[in-house]
Formats: C-alpha cells, sequence, structure tokens
C-alpha cells in the first residue's frame, strides 16, 4: 500500500464503490477453504484465530498491490507480467488453461453436492452440470453491473448461513481473544500456512483488477475508492472466515467430532447441525454451502475468463479496445466454454494423476509468483512514483512471498505424494 494519500474518491455514492472487492470474496472463499477452517477449528479451537487475521491481512496486501498496479499503470496485470519477461508466459499460460479443467470439474462438482443433499432425485454429477451451464448463461453476455449484483446475493446468503451457525453455537469470547496470539501446535504448521493462505483465493486475487477495470475505475482517481472496496471486502471475509472456524471450535471440538477433507466435510457440518439444532439449521446451511460454491464457480467463470482473454489478446498485440479480449468477446466466451463443458469428463471418468500432478505443481506456485511479481512491478518506473510501494507494503510482500513459498512446497510435496504415494 502506498504511503501516498489523497482525496480522490469518485462523485458516485459511498455505496456504490463497494463492488469488486466482494466479488473477490465471493470467489475466493470456496467449500474447501471452509473445510480446512472447520477442521482448524476442530482440532485446535480457537488456537489458530490468529491465522485468520494474518490471512486477511496478506490477501489485502495483495489485492491492493494488483489493484494499484492495474489503476496507476493503466496496464493489466497481465501486461505487467509480460514486461518482465517471457519467462512469465511460459508458467502462467500452461496454469491457467490446466487450472480451468481441473477447476471446472472441481466446481460443478461442488455445487453438485449440497443440491443433491437438499434434493436427492438427481445425482452430483447432473446438479453439478446444471450449475456449471447456469453459471455460463449468467456471464456469458459479459454484463458486469448484473454479475455484481449476483455476487452480492451470494455473499448475502453465505454471510447470514455461516454467521448465524456461529450465534447457535454460542461462541466463548474469551477464548476468541486469546486465540489472537501467535503460535504454532505440534505439527500443525501445515494448518497454519493453509488456514492463513485460504482467506480468500488464489488466481482470483489477480483477477481484481479486472474487475475494478469492468465497474469503470481505470485511473489513479479511483485509488482512493478501491482501497475502500478492498478493506470492506475482507472485513467481510474475515467475519465469515472467523465464524466458520467458531463453528469447528464449538460444535466439532468440544465434542471430538471429526468431518471429511474436501468439500464432504461441509455436508458432514449440516448433518452435525440437524442432528444438534433440527432439520432446518441442516437445511439451511446447505443452503449456504451452496452459495458458497456458486459465487465460486460464477467468480471463476466471469474473472478468469476476462484473464485468459486480456492474456491471448495480449500475446497476439491486440489493440486493448479489441472485442476479441473484452468481457462478451470470443476469448472470453472461449474461456467459459473450456471452463464448463471438457471438465463434465472428470465428473465422469475421475482425476488422471498426471492432471492433478500437474495442477497440484502449478497451482502451488501461483502465490509466491503473485507475490514476487508484485514486488517487482511497484518497485519500478512500471508505476509512477507516487505509487509505488512503501516499505511496509514491501516488508509485507516479501513476508507473503517467504509464506506462500513454504505453503508451496508443502503442496508440492503433498501433490507427489498423492499422486505416486
Amino acid at each position: 500500500m502506498s504511503e501516498t494519500t489523497r482525496s480522490d474518491t469518485p462523485q458516485a455514492g459511498r455505496w456504490s464503490i463497494i463492488g469488486p472487492g466482494l466479488i473477490v470474496a465471493a470467489t475466493g472463499v470456496g467449500a474447501i477453504d471452509l473445510v480446512a477452517t472447520l477442521i482448524a477449528g476442530s482440532r485446535y479451537a480457537y488456537g489458530l484465530f490468529w491465522c485468520v487475521v494474518i490471512g486477511c491481512i496478506m490477501k489485502v496486501v495483495l489485492v491492493e498491490g494488483a489493484g494499484r498496479f492495474t489503476l496507476a499503470s493503466g496496464k493489466s496485470i497481465f501486461e505487467g507480467w509480460s514486461s518482465l519477461g517471457r519467462w512469465t508466459h511460459i508458467y502462467f499460460i500452461p496454469y491457467i488453461i490446466i487450472w480451468g479443467f481441473v477447476y471446472g470439474a472441481a466446481a460443478m462438482a461442488g455445487t453438485g453436492l449440497p443440491l443433491h443433499s437438499l434434493f436427492p432425485f438427481l445425482p452430483v454429477a447432473a446438479w453439478g452440470i446444471m450449475s456449471g451451464i447456469i453459471g455460463l448463461a449468467l456471464v456469458w453476455m459479459g454484463k458486469y453491473g448484473a454479475f455484481e449484483k449476483i455476487c452480492a446475493f451470494f455473499v448475502g446468503v453465505m454471510f447470514v448461513t455461516m454467521v448465524g451457525a456461529a450465534i447457535l453455537t454460542v461462541p466463548n469470547l474469551l477464548e476468541i481473544g486469546r486465540g489472537l496470539r501467535p503460535w504454532v501446535p505440534e505439527g500443525g504448521t501445515v494448518y497454519v500456512l493453509a488456514l492463513a493462505g485460504g482467506v480468500g483465493g488464489t488466481i482470483t486475487l489477480a483477477a481484481y483488477g479486472y474487475w475494478i477495470t469492468e465497474k469503470g475505475w481505470t485511473t489513479p482517481a479511483f485509488m482512493r475508492s478501491m482501497r475502500i472496496d478492498n478493506a470492506v471486502a475482507y472485513i467481510v471475509t474475515g467475519v465469515f472466515v472467523a465464524a466458520t472456524l467458531i463453528v469447528g471450535a464449538e460444535l466439532l471440538y468440544s465434542a471430538q467430532i471429526a468431518v471429511s477433507t474436501g468439500d464432504r466435510g461441509l455436508l458432514d457440518l449440516s448433518e452435525v447441525l440437524q442432528d444438534r439444532y433440527g432439520g432446518w439449521a441442516g437445511t439451511v446451511f446447505l443452503v449456504g454451502f451452496w452459495a458458497a460454491a456458486m459465487s465460486s464457480l460464477i467468480g471463476v467463470w466471469n474473472g478468469v475468463s476476462l484473464m485468459f482473454a486480456d492474456a491471448i489478446g495480449t500475446l497476439r498485440k491486440m489493440p486493448k479496445d479489441a472485442p476479441q479480449r473484452r468481457a462478451g468477446g470470443l476469448y472470453y466466451r472461449g474461456y467459459i466454454l473450456w471452463l464448463t463443458f471438457p471438465p463434465m469428463i472428470m465428473l465422469f471418468l475421475g482425476q488422471p494423476v498426471w492432471l492433478i500432478l500437474a495442477y497440484g505443481v502449478l497451482g502451488s506456485f501461483f502465490m509466491p509468483f503473485l507475490s514476487v511479481t508484485l514486488l517487482w512491478l511497484l518497485n519500478t518506473d512500471r508505476v509512477p512514483r507516487e505509487w509505488r510501494n512503501g516499505w511496509l507494503t514491501n516488508t509485507l510482500l516479501v513476508l507473503c512471498a517467504a509464506a506462500f513459498a513454504w505453503l508451496a512446497i508443502t503442496e508440492l510435496t503433498r501433490a507427489i505424494t498423492n499422486a505416486f504415494g
């Protein structure tokens, strides 16, 4: 965050500046993140509550950096990466292609699970396919205004559901306060890093610059708006993830109840809520689970498709206003189709080992890649001097890069072990 301050909030109503950040929040907090937080709460109660705070700070720094580069330079994040050399293309293009294929299957399965539990007359795969096609229809035209409103609705459902579940458990506020003291439990390093790193997204953090552009924020005059938007988004995210940890601590830790890893852990939690508070509680939670999964799906269908369209347009040296590289254009829609239809194969035939390994390897390096490239971009003449990093932001980005590099090593080791172990 640059130490420069300006009175630059646009003339529009103040609430109109909240939007792109909530999309990042809605997209970034998916079912797997929620399960990781639940498991942390079930194992260590409130002991890792401090990780939620650290995770939000890390993501605020990264998203603010991506947004500041876009506003200060007038260029997209991919154009910024391109200025650093071809090596960025060699990494990112295979990553976004493989990531899209695997994520598409995971996202559809994630939406299918709660829908199947609510309406068991169709299998998970069928509900997942329907969700993918609905997601395609919602973002196909690339109309940002409608997309933002849909994401805001999902955030509301997610927030009310999980915070309501936390309130039901009657949280111990004193223990929450004690959980702000940093500590790493024996054998819990992976949980610490995963919890801090999982608060709000990976590739979708970089998509923030595209969403603010779609919002109409294209110059440094919107810098203050972007920062307010980003801060509000991660306050909401922090409360949401904290509520998930509270549920894990109060409902699971105290009763020593274990939940499954992956998306099915949320199905386990819905059954626990149903047993403890009645069928209505389980049903309401399943609706929230679906909202979390669906918001991630449509967020990726839109945001990462914008990134892909810009990447292809940049590589082909097309004008920035070329229709093929914009929302609703050829490359944007092509990537939405890639996210939706080919991954359906994986819902029925399983996941090839080599593909999952490539996905794990490339994905584990994205957060260090983003941290390091933002350090590079925001400390050079690629942005005007007044918008370059200050010492605080540089320190935080270095810490982000180190933490995510360590997490990358652990994720890479786990991916190799799962593939060949």
